[in-house]
């Protein structure tokens, strides 16, 4: 009986221990993905700032563009009727 216990006991430990294993594994992958996401993001940055130094009348139009194509879609939208009452 005493072994089953201590079996036992020895399985829980290294199904504990694997668990805090993966916990670990994935708190250092996400780690390293919110690392690469704010270097992806401050990159994204930069390179918008310099292109819109670079050409401010392009970005200007093509800012203004966006916004309209957007303000249409989104006035479509709510003027049209649902399919289905």
């Amino acid at each position: 009986m005493n072994d089953q216990i201590d079996e036992t006991a020895h399985m829980a430990s290294r199904a504990a221990s694997a668990v805090g294993d993966a916990l670990e594994d994935g708190v250092i992958a996400a780690r390293r993905a919110a690392k690469h996401g704010g270097d992806v993001a401050v990159e994204f940055y930069d390179d918008t700032k310099k292109r819109i130094q670079r050409n401010p009348i392009e970005t200007v139009i093509a800012a203004t563009a966006i916004g309209i194509a957007t303000g249409a879609v989104i006035s479509w939208m709510l003027r049209r009727k649902p399919c289905c009452q």
